[in-house]
């Protein structure tokens, strides 16, 4: 396949607020700028539309599927390629996942220092959850690679779904708690933190739309294109 000769598909799970989405937007439109020769169209696989099955009816083929999510969970194994499915393509490629990647964990530890962590204090990664046995894996892998960027220990808090939750890890902790945000834009889990961790000293952003994060997006097309494993 042509390098940058396939449309892209990025596909979010979706959300209400407001400036959620127009994070998505604006990570759509900075990953476009550094493909100028694809398509790049955003979808939601709830929430709001379009979704993956509306874009994919309009989009121009072959098409290389991008979730936006940091796990493999449930709407990247499922219901993702359930949506493919009904669209009736059969010239599509579904990259993997952005997370786990390195390049996630040193944008947290960025986002860590902009909210005050300088080494000292305990950093607890903040993950949105899930009850799949891969995703929970993914996100212990997530945890090793900050540990190593920040060459500190960080332990594990889940906002939604799965354990340790943690509502119940920041109050049990000595000393200042900082919570690195695994989580892509502003929303619900993300707002959600401030009722949860009160106690926290300090709370990096969502990684939204930094330049290693774009330049993610941009690889896993890159991967599809060349390694394709088209859906069926």
């Amino acid at each position: 396949m042509p390098p940058d000769q396939a449309s892209l598909l990025l596909v979010a799970h979706g959300t209400r607020c407001a400036e959620g989405v127009a994070m998505f937007e604006d990570l759509r439109d900075k990953v476009a700028q550094l493909l100028p020769d694809a398509q790049v169209r955003l979808a939601y696989v709830d929430v709001i539309g379009p979704t993956p099955e509306d874009a994919l009816r309009e989009l121009p083929g072959p098409v290389v599927i991008v979730p936006a999510f940091l796990a493999s969970g449930y709407h990247v194994r499922i219901d993702l390629p359930e949506q493919v499915r009904r669209s009736g393509r059969s010239d599509t490629v579904t990259a993997p996942a952005l997370g786990p990647d390195v390049a996630l964990a040193e944008v947290m530890a960025e986002r860590l220092t902009q909210a005050g962590w300088a080494g000292e204090g305990q950093v607890v990664l903040a993950v949105a959850g899930s009850n799949d046995p891969a995703a929970q894996a993914e996100n212990q892998t997530t945890l090793r690679q900050l540990e190593a960027v920040l060459g500190a220990s960080v332990l594990l808090g889940t906002i939604g779904q799965g354990s340790p939750r943690i509502a119940q890890v920041v109050p049990s902790l000595p000393g200042p708690v900082f919570i690195a945000q695994y989580l892509l834009a502003d929303g619900l889990f993300s707002r959600k933190l401030i009722d949860l961790a009160p106690q926290a000293k300090g709370r990096a952003g969502p990684l939204g739309t930094h330049p290693k994060v774009v330049q993610l997006v941009v690889r896993r097309y890159r991967e599809g294109l060349a390694e394709p494993r088209p859906n069926v």
